[in-house]
């Protein structure tokens, strides 16, 4: 049997504090005397991104924030990936460690730094927040803008997206389609097609976080193959958020077999308990998935993330020796 840690493959889905050590998390809680924020008992999307606050609020200071940037690209390594691309919304920080700009160049800095320590491509993904109004993406798209092509690679959306469609998010997504960053909103997971839909013909994605609803229209389905669109797809977490009744019943194979471009990634490991490496031992022991549609994963996550073309070339060249 294959060893899935010497498959090369890049991590496209995560979120930056919901990929932070349970180590991590109680040892700064406790060095400030705040009780350690709960990491599971959410029953809705609403429970969860109550949970998802509570954590980072635990994060204080530069040298915190520093220290899950660090720890974040360690774990990717040592999962067996060769790029990591972490997404997260610097707004949040602005009582406590300054201006979104300051945040991003911090993140950005410590990412590239433990990248090239460990041998491992980082770039960063800014996702603005729907819950908040269309402005306010448009400050975020231009702060991206601006760092693209030094460490900035992409612009998602992320937040209730059963509550916020996409299309008033249209114009912030044409700032960074124009600076050159992949456009990466979620979609797909607590809407349906129609949020789909509504990522590609507004916001222009090129790949879509979660986007297993799609299975849901066939239409869509040639759509996303068609068009060669990548899913960023997470089977732990839609399962743990009740997208799915079961992983058993998760879209991913019936995907992959219909030509999808598809990526597997942990969402929130922090939340949801596997890692990177862990979903795909999952995708091949629970999801029936074999070495070849595994491989599939591996390839489009390297072909369809931000990293340099040469990591690409490397990546892949070593996925078909894995696979050979």
């Amino acid at each position: 049997m294959r060893d899935l840690t010497l498959l090369p493959k890049a991590h496209l889905h995560v979120h930056l504090e919901g990929a932070m050590r349970p180590t991590t998390l109680a040892e700064i809680a406790a060095g400030y005397g705040i009780e350690v924020p709960a990491t599971r008992g959410y029953g809705s999307f609403a429970a969860f991104s109550g949970l998802y606050r509570a954590a980072e609020l635990v994060l204080q200071t530069e040298s915190d924030l520093r220290r899950v940037v660090r720890e974040v690209v360690e774990d990717a390594a040592a999962d067996g990936a060769i790029y990591i691309e972490p997404q997260m919304y610097p707004g949040r920080y602005a009582d406590r460690l300054g201006p979104p700009g300051d945040v991003l160049d911090l993140i950005i800095d410590e990412g590239r730094a433990t990248g090239q320590r460990l041998g491992i491509g980082f770039g960063l993904q800014l996702s603005a927040d729907r819950n908040s109004e269309p402005a306010a993406a448009e400050a975020m798209a231009g702060l991206a803008a601006e760092r693209a092509g030094a460490g900035m690679v992409s612009f998602g959306l992320a937040a209730d997206e059963a509550r916020y469609p996409p299309e008033p998010f249209a114009k912030a997504f044409a700032i960074a389609r124009e600076a050159g960053l992949i456009s990466a909103p979620h979609a797909g997971e607590h809407g349906g097609p129609a949020s789909v839909i509504g990522a590609l013909d507004a916001l222009g994605a090129r790949r879509i976080a979660h986007g297993v609803r799609a299975i849901e229209s066939p239409d869509l389905v040639r759509r996303l193959v068609e068009e060669e669109i990548c899913l960023d797809v997470c089977p732990t977490s839609n399962l743990m958020l009740s997208v799915v009744p079961s992983l058993a019943a998760h879209p991913l194979a019936a995907l992959i077999a219909a030509g999808v471009r598809c990526s597997l990634n942990g969402d929130d490991p922090l939340l949801f308990g596997p890692g990177l490496l862990q979903e795909y031992e999952l995708a091949r022991a629970e999801l029936g998935l074999d070495d070849t549609a595994i491989a599939w994963l591996a390839r489009c996550s390297i072909e369809d993330s931000g990293a340099d073309a040469s990591l690409k070339a490397d990546g892949t060249a070593r996925i078909d020796a894995w696979l050979a």
